[in-house]
């Protein structure tokens, strides 16, 4: 007596899903989740700033949506006691550390940051699980 083992169909929804893209947390497993992509670009920007530079992301009132996120360069010192902090290790580069205020952070901790280098729509881009509203440039939200 034999037995087959049937193969289960490929799904036609199966098929078209695009994989998880890579993403990147800070050393302690912790901030917000970057692509690889994102990561690369970071990185060389990190590197043209110089020293002494760290990266603040957080969120401010304004936007189609009713809040946009904001992403700057800052001098070392202007990180605030209680900002958290994250250190991010690129493959091939420096490291670098990204801060977030705690009132930012309630609204963007678990948000990915990925980069596009279509022309257009290209540059950073924002998917905020917090998020329930989104406008169409994606940089703005609202919860």
């Amino acid at each position: 007596m034999t037995s087959e083992t049937a193969t289960p169909a490929a799904s036609p929804v199966a098929a078209q899903t695009h994989p998880a893209p890579e993403t990147h947390t800070a050393r302690d497993g912790k901030g917000v989740l970057i692509t690889a992509p994102a990561m690369k670009q970071l990185a060389a920007l990190m590197q043209q700033q110089g020293n002494g530079k760290v990266l603040r992301v957080g969120v401010r009132s304004g936007g189609c949506s009713g809040m946009s996120y904001t992403m700057d360069f800052i001098d070392a010192g202007e990180v605030r006691g209680d900002d958290e902090r994250y250190t991010y290790e690129p493959e091939g580069a420096p490291a670098f550390e990204v801060v977030c205020d705690p009132k930012s952070l309630l609204y963007i901790y678990g948000m990915q940051l990925d980069f596009s280098t279509a022309l257009i729509g290209g540059g950073f881009n924002f998917t905020n699980p917090n998020a329930t509203q989104t406008c169409g440039c994606g940089s703005s939200f609202a919860v």
